[in-house]
């Protein structure tokens, strides 16, 4: 017997809507769901543990999403045919349901929880990274969990300068915007997205506009909990907590973070600051007393620095580096610092450093993705590390992280929109960072565009980046310009943007206090916009344009196009000719077929083997046009004329019969002409009666004087008796 179902619809006002289902999948779960738009249906799962692993002092939250392979009809690649490791566009999905449900727990809860989010069915219709949010919150809408309100996500697109929320692939391809939005009723509490230079406030209206679709499906939420009967929020062992050691903890600590957070140090004195700070505090207490109080007084310590630090900002306009809040970290950048790179360069902002390098490669270079929702090839594409000693640390590395996948993908998407069209390579950018403190990320923007440009790749505008940060205590606020790591951590909002001179290319906000108004957003965002164009100039001064060729050990890319018909001829019967081709030019040779055309691209360091490349390219689709003139060259004698060779296409023969070298009569070829001799020659297209080309040296030659043409044989002939005619008057032999 099927169970019964509970069911909320939400409408998205243009014809389309969004299901969600309850009581049939997942019921051991805390809390299940399933998300259905069209015929994309996803099913989430929430499971938190009772009890808490004990001197665990932080949310152990896991947040999975997975695309299955069936819910598109397809079979994964790869030897095993199963689902592996996730791909980046799923690891980028998983940030984004996060980033909006961590700080939605109660900061003292502790248990293990994971949120699994999956792909059940596909839509070619529908992005399924858009229900994801929606998704997650409402399985733990339906649980016990303790979850402070229910929060959603939407993507927003502008199309012919309307908004759509959740857009088709077919219209965010046409979309100048394309954001995520992740908001609670009352507060947003996420951004990020890609633009076609926009202003500020054309951000701030698709802002709002996802905004008011988010609280539908917030209520929607809640209508659908409601309806399943909502049940008690579970009991958890809170934190310990002893009032009476934060009120000492703080009288010991506070103006003393205060004086440190004033002094106007680096990173690295003012972190050794604090630390003998905390260990003279520490060192006040007996070895039985810390033993039991040593976590506590640890973050109480850290509470009372954070409060030091916050009010500094707000109460004298002095931050941690001596900084007004508009001011912008001292810079220095450099261009074509490594010397074997195709394109390089050094962005140093303050104590945050990335170097930047380019690539540059053929079609077969692109980036696949093979995902179920989406089976297409990336010409640009963008990686960020970020080594431990960046940041003074010693770790064993383990793989690329999410927060690296989701950097590098930021600043992806601030420079591939000022990609030509017409660019010919396939471009790979590297940000190393070598040191951070603060908005490495946006550091990875900047090197990114001077390293482009040094390497040659012609970008519409230069781009820069730059990351703000938010301080408020509820009645005063502070929005810094530039922010560091540590006012990163300390603050209520991190809120990268990046763009050129004319707008916005791609923004990441994560706001962690609920209520923040649309006035600080837009004066953030106009604050942005200054630093970011103060940025702009040190890069510009650096590098005004792009460089006008590639350097000299770089590939040289050429393109052409060559009719279908002639592919096989290139390639050449188990890849022989190009294989010979490319080992003789030293070039690299890729051949696609597009729209029954063969894309001929050819990369070298050498214009020599290049221009070889070329010419052998137009020997094999060389097709003479009738009553064009050739130059010739003799390379064959026979009986009855020569055989020549076109001298702008090797390799094309064609027979000169002995009757078209000269209007004299020729008796013997080398009479005229010899091997090795040069000349022209005209094409008069297939002869008929021989249907072969046909050429002519005499027919580009004066007709000597008095030159008379021999009448042509009659067809019906009088052979005085020799006729087939006349074979009948014969008498017969006779024996």
């Amino acid at each position: 017997m099927i169970p019964e179902v509970k069911q909320e619809i939400i409408d998205l006002g243009d014809g389309r809507t969004i299901s969600l289902e309850t009581g049939k999948l997942a019921k051991q779960a805390d809390g299940s769901v399933v998300v259905r738009m069209g015929n994309a249906m996803l099913l989430a799962t929430v499971v938190s543990a009772r009890t808490a692993n004990p001197g665990i002092d932080f949310l152990p939250l896991t947040v999975d999403y997975r695309e299955k392979f069936a819910a598109a009809g397809r079979f994964p690649g790869g030897f095993f045919k199963r689902e592996a490791r996730p791909s980046d566009s799923e690891v980028l999905t998983m940030r984004l349901v996060d980033r909006v449900l961590r700080p939605l727990f109660p900061k003292d809860y502790h248990a293990e929880t994971q949120v699994m989010i999956q792909l059940m069915s596909h839509d070619e219709n529908v992005m399924p990274d858009a229900l994801a949010g929606l998704a997650a919150s409402a399985c733990i809408q339906l649980s016990d969990i303790p979850f402070e309100y229910p929060i959603s996500e939407v993507r927003v697109a502008r199309v012919d300068g309307e908004f759509i929320i959740n857009p088709s692939k077919e219209q965010l391809a046409k979309a100048d915007i394309d954001m995520m939005v992740g908001a609670s009723e009352d507060s947003v509490a996420m951004v990020e997205g890609e633009m076609h230079e926009v202003s500020e406030k054309e951000m701030a209206d698709a802002i709002k506009f996802a905004h008011e679709a988010i609280k539908i499906q917030c209520e929607a939420q809640r209508k659908l909990a409601e309806k399943v009967g909502k049940k008690v929020v579970r009991e958890y062992e809170p934190e310990d907590e002893d009032e009476a050691l934060a009120t000492k903890i703080h009288e010991l600590a506070y103006d003393k973070c205060y004086a440190i957070a004033k002094e106007d140090t680096s990173k690295q004195e003012r972190g050794e600051k604090f630390a003998e700070l905390k260990e003279e505090i520490l060192a006040t207490y007996t070895e039985e007393e810390l033993e039991e109080k040593a976590a506590l007084i640890g973050k109480y310590f850290g509470k009372a620095q954070k409060e030091a630090v916050r009010n500094l900002i707000l109460d004298e306009n002095i931050r941690l580096d001596g900084r007004k809040t508009t001011d912008i970290r001292p810079i220095w950048c450099e261009v074509n610092y490594l010397p074997s790179t195709h394109g390089s360069s050094i962005f140093t902002r303050g104590e945050t450093q990335a170097l930047a390098t380019v690539t540059l490669g053929t079609s077969k270079q692109a980036n696949v993705i093979d995902l179920p929702t989406e089976q297409s090839e990336e010409n640009f594409y963008l990686h960020y590390n970020f080594p431990p000693f960046s940041t003074g640390e010693a770790r064993p590395l383990r793989g690329t992280s999410r927060r690296e996948v989701g950097h590098g993908n930021l600043a992806q998407r601030a420079l591939k929109n000022m990609i030509p069209a017409d660019c010919p390579y396939t471009v790979r950018v590297v940000s190393e960072v070598l040191e951070s403190n603060g908005s490495s990320s946006m550091a990875t923007v900047c090197a990114g565009t001077m390293a482009l440009m040094d390497a040659g790749v012609q970008l519409k505008k230069p781009v820069s980046g730059i990351a703000m940060g938010l301080i408020t205590d509820g009645e005063k606020f502070a929005v810094l310009s530039d922010i560091l790591g540590d006012e990163d951590h300390l603050g209520d909002m991190d809120f990268k943007v990046t763009g050129t001179e004319n707008g916005i290319t791609a923004c990441q906000m994560d706001i962690k206090i609920k209520g923040l108004s649309y006035e600080i957003l837009e004066q953030a965002l106009n604050q942005a916009r200054d630093g970011r164009l103060h940025i702009l100039g040190k890069l510009t001064d650096t590098i005004a344009e792009p460089n006008a060729t590639v350097k000299a050990h770089a590939p040289k890319m050429v393109s052409v196009t060559i009719p279908g018909d002639f592919i096989g001829a290139l390639i050449g019967p188990g890849g022989k000719v190009i294989q010979e081709l490319q080992k003789e030019t030293n070039t690299e040779i890729v051949i696609q077929e597009v729209d029954e055309q063969g894309v001929v691209e050819i990369l070298g360091t050498d214009q020599a083997g290049i221009d070889a490349v070329l010419a052998k390219i137009d020997s094999i689709t060389f097709k003479p046009e009738k009553g064009e003139v050739y130059e010739v060259k003799v390379i064959k004698l026979l009986d009855f004329g020569a055989v020549v060779e076109y001298t702008k296409a090797p390799g094309n023969e064609v027979l000169l019969h002995i009757s078209e070298l000269a209007w004299e009569r020729t008796n013997n070829v080398t009479d005229v002409v010899n091997i090795g001799d040069v000349f022209e020659v005209k094409y008069f297209g297939v002869d008929p009666k021989t249907r072969k080309d046909k050429v002519s040296r005499k027919a580009l030659l004066p007709k000597p004087e008095g030159y008379t043409e021999r009448p042509p044989r009659e067809k019906d002939g009088n052979r005085d008796n020799k006729s087939r005619d006349n074979r009948g008057d014969r008498k017969p032999r006779r024996d």
